[in-house]
């Protein structure tokens, strides 16, 4: 899968396994109001430099992850659970 970001930087994403996807998914957590509505993640910056690193077909040292800048990191993260989201629900809906 081939990313655009906004920026027109293009971020190749190899494919994952359950396994990764997993431990993507499992490494996001959310801040809650006092009533239960969702204000956003914490460590954002932190969880997407950790989607960035498993998820990029090819280099993905500390060099290449340094390029991005922290809007495209998180444009990136953002993009690759939306991808992961729909995955799932493509896989749910043709059983």
């Amino acid at each position: 899968m081939e990313l655009k970001l906004s920026s027109g930087k293009k971020v190749k994403i190899k494919n994952l396994t359950l396994d990764e996807r997993d431990e993507l998914l499992d490494s996001v957590k959310y801040e809650f109001d006092k009533d239960g509505k969702p204000l956003g993640f914490v460590m954002e910056n932190a969880t997407a430099t950790k989607w960035l690193r498993l998820a990029i077909d090819g280099d993905n040292s500390d060099k290449t992850l340094l390029k991005f800048t922290p809007a495209e990191k998180i444009e990136v993260y953002r993009k690759m659970q939306e991808a992961i989201f729909l995955g799932e629900e493509k896989a749910s809906a043709s059983k």
